[in-house]
C-alpha cells in the first residue's frame, strides 16, 4: 500500500468546502468568482505534491506528474450546483491530490462545468476528449440567466487559452471517487460501492401551444389551457412509464413554465423539461416511444397541442472490468464483506472519459442519500475508507 496521508486529505477537503461556502455545502456554479478560486487553490495543491499544473481554455485543470509512466488519470469536478454540497465532484479531485501526494503516478483532473450551468453538457470532459466544438463553444449559454459561454469565459480570465486534449496512449485508465448521491449503500449498511455503469440521460422539451385569455371572461368550455394539458401529459407519463422502464430507470420533470405566468390569465403556453435515464438503452427506447406514444395521444384528445424537441442524448458507460477487479479486490481486502457492486444512477465526467480509456468508479455512501443539497455529508472515516480502497486499487491497476 502507498504511504496516503489522511489527515491531510480530509485539510484539504475542508480547505476547499471554505470557498464558496454556503451554510454547510458550497456555492460555486461555473466560472463565478468562487469556482476561479477554487481553481486556483487547485493549482497551488497539484503543484505542492509534485504536479506540473495546467488550466485551459475552458477551465478545465490538469495537474501532470513528471515522472515516466504507466500513468492512471484521477478526478471528477469542483463546481458545484448552486447552494449544494460540498463533496459532490469535489471529493474525486481531492482523492487525486491525495494519491499524488503519496507518492501514485498519477495525473489529477478536474473537468469545467459537470454540473451543467451551461447548455452543452458536460463541457470540460468532452472538451478533453475532443468533442466540443468551437461553434458548441460559440452558441452555448447559461441555462439560468443565457449569458454567453464566451462572455463567461472571458470574464472568468480564460479567453484566448488553448483547450486541452487528453494525451492518447498515456494512461493505464481512470478512476473517479465520488459520493453515492442515493440510498443503496446506506440501506444495505455497505461502505463501498463499484459501480458497473453509467446511466445515459435522455432529455427533451416538450412545448404546449394553448390560447392566452381571460381568467374570468372565458368560460370552461372555451379555453384552451396549456398548464391544465401540461398537467394532465405529465399524469399519463408517470402512469404508463412502470410499465415499460426498467430496475433503475428515473424519469424527471425538472421544470415547468407557463407564459405568461400570472393568476388572472390563462397560460397560452407550457414548456417542459424532461428527462429519463437508465443504463440500457432497449430501456430508454422503450421509455421513448411511450413517450411519443402518449403525446400523439394528448394531442387528439385535448384542445392544445403538444411537440417534442430533443435536447440531448448520450449512451451508457459501462465501467471497465480490469479496474473494476482492481476496486472489488482493494474493497475486500480492507473492508471485507462491506461493498456491492452497483450502477450509478447519476451522470459522471467517467462516461466521456470512458470513450478514450478504460474507466471506472468508487462510490462512498451519502448520509440519508442527499445530494445537490447544502445538507449533503459523508461520514470522515467513510471517505478515509474511500480514500485507502481508491489508493490500493491504483496500486493494482499499475502493477
Amino acid at each position: 500500500m502507498p504511504e496516503i496521508d489522511t489527515d491531510a486529505f480530509l485539510r484539504d477537503l475542508h480547505e476547499l468546502r471554505a470557498i464558496g461556502r454556503f451554510r454547510t455545502g458550497v456555492h460555486r456554479p461555473t466560472y463565478s468568482p468562487q469556482d476561479m478560486e477554487s481553481r486556483r487553490w487547485l493549482m497551488r495543491r497539484l503543484e505542492a505534491c509534485g504536479l506540473a499544473p495546467a488550466i485551459d481554455g475552458v477551465g478545465n485543470v490538469l495537474g501532470r506528474h513528471p515522472g515516466p509512466g504507466p500513468h492512471l488519470l484521477v478526478g471528477s469536478h469542483i463546481e458545484s450546483q448552486n447552494e449544494a454540497g460540498w463533496l459532490d465532484g469535489a471529493l474525486g479531485v481531492v482523492a487525486g491530490i491525495a494519491l499524488a501526494r503519496g507518492g501514485l503516478p498519477v495525473d489529477v483532473a478536474a473537468f469545467a462545468d459537470e454540473e451543467g450551468h451551461f447548455d452543452i453538457g458536460f463541457l470540460g470532459s468532452r472538451s478533453a476528449i475532443g468533442e466540443v466544438g468551437e461553434a458548441e463553444i460559440d452558441a452555448s449559454r447559461n441555462r439560468t440567466d443565457g449569458t454567453l459561454l464566451r462572455e463567461a469565459l472571458a470574464q472568468a480570465g480564460l479567453a484566448g487559452l488553448e483547450r486541452m486534449r487528453l494525451e492518447e496512449g498515456r494512461y493505464r485508465g481512470f478512476l473517479e471517487m465520488h459520493i453515492e448521491q442515493g440510498t443503496r449503500l446506506e440501506a444495505a449498511g455497505q461502505r463501498l460501492g463499484i459501480v458497473t455503469g453509467i446511466v445515459a440521460i435522455w432529455q427533451w422539451r416538450i412545448v404546449i401551444a394553448g390560447a392566452q385569455d381571460h381568467a374570468g371572461g372565458t368560460t370552461m368550455a372555451e379555453r384552451r389551457d396549456a398548464g391544465l394539458t401540461a398537467v394532465r401529459l405529465l399524469a399519463a407519463i408517470d402512469e404508463a412509464f412502470p410499465r415499460v422502464c426498467g430496475e433503475r430507470s428515473t424519469w424527471t420533470t425538472g421544470r415547468i413554465t407557463l407564459d405568461p405566468g400570472a393568476p388572472s390569465i390563462i397560460p397560452g403556453r407550457a414548456e417542459i423539461l424532461f428527462q429519463v435515464r437508465d443504463v440500457a438503452v432497449p430501456v430508454l427506447e422503450r421509455m421513448e416511444a411511450t413517450l411519443r406514444a402518449l403525446i400523439r395521444e394528448s394531442n387528439r384528445r385535448e384542445r392544445c397541442t403538444a411537440t417534442l424537441e430533443e435536447m440531448s442524448r448520450n449512451t451508457p458507460a459501462l465501467c471497465d472490468p480490469g479496474l473494476m477487479g482492481a476496486l472489488s479486490a482493494a474493497a475486500e481486502a480492507l473492508c471485507p464483506g462491506g461493498w456491492q457492486a452497483m450502477p450509478s444512477g447519476a451522470g459522471h465526467d467517467a462516461q466521456n472519459v470512458a470513450k478514450m480509456m478504460p474507466a471506472a468508479m468508487l462510490f462512498v455512501p451519502s448520509i440519508g442519500g442527499i445530494s445537490h443539497h447544502w445538507a449533503e455529508d459523508t461520514k470522515e472515516e467513510d471517505l478515509v475508507l474511500g480514500l485507502r480502497v481508491l489508493a490500493d486499487a491504483a496500486e493494482r491497476a499499475l502493477a
